[in-house]
């Protein structure tokens, strides 16, 4: 199970948190760094070894 919370209020800078189950969390703060967070989520789901396992089980 992953999380990515993002919080980007009108004016403000942006911050955000990425969660795993797996133990990942990690957390951004400012624009850059919050798209480089996303990115990064994203492709820890691809590549989570809970998420890996989870698939193989779901398809069996």
């Amino acid at each position: 199970m992953t999380w990515l919370h993002i919080v980007a209020p009108r004016g403000a800078v942006p911050t955000a948190t990425s969660w795993c189950a797996c133990g990942r969390d990690r957390s951004a703060v400012g624009h850059r760094r919050v798209l480089a967070l996303i990115t990064e989520h994203n492709d820890h789901r691809e590549h989570c070894p809970l998420r890996s396992s989870q698939e193989g089980r779901a398809a069996a």
